[in-house]
């Protein structure tokens, strides 16, 4: 059985920043090489969902040696796209202070490769969060398709 996305996408402007660079970096600590997300482009508050992106170019410091020739996205940097909407949403819009680290890591599964150039979409929805942790299920689409998805679990340190 195909997977399906998280939540229907189609009618959302995914060209409309709604918080960029700025807001990004107000509530996560990562910087140059690690900032892997460049926009947050839809909220959906009440229902905690989000939407970001990453551009992947050829200038990204990874790709003359993951794979020489044949530049691949890993994974763990998808993840960590995953992790940072994750960690955007809980301290932006859950307001936790402090530092949110990475728990752990559920149910997840590659399902494309990604190279440069393209435009990886970030697709995030908060399960649940309780007791200074949080459950958020993720995908990331390239190009209309379903590039990953994971269960990132995050933790208030």
């Amino acid at each position: 059985m195909p997977a399906k996305f998280l939540f229907d996408i189609s009618a959302i402007d995914l060209t409309k920043v709604v918080h960029g660079h700025e807001d990004i970096r107000e509530v996560n600590p990562q910087r140059d090489a690690m900032e892997m997300l460049d926009a947050i482009v839809w909220v959906d508050e009440p229902k905690a969902r989000l939407i970001g992106y990453k551009d992947i170019t050829e200038h990204d410091f990874w790709v003359p040696g993951h794979i020489p020739g044949r530049p691949l996205l890993p994974g763990v940097m998808m993840i960590e796209a995953a992790a940072q909407l994750a960690s955007f949403y809980t301290r932006r819009y859950l307001k936790w202070t402090g530092f949110v680290g990475f728990g752990g890591l559920e149910d997840c599964k590659f399902r494309m490769q990604v190279a440069p150039p393209c435009r990886l979409f970030v697709v995030g929805e908060k399960i649940w969060d309780r007791h200074g942790r949080i459950c958020c299920k993720e995908q990331g689409i390239v190009n209309g398709s379903l590039a990953f998805e994971t269960t990132i679990i995050g933790v208030k340190m």
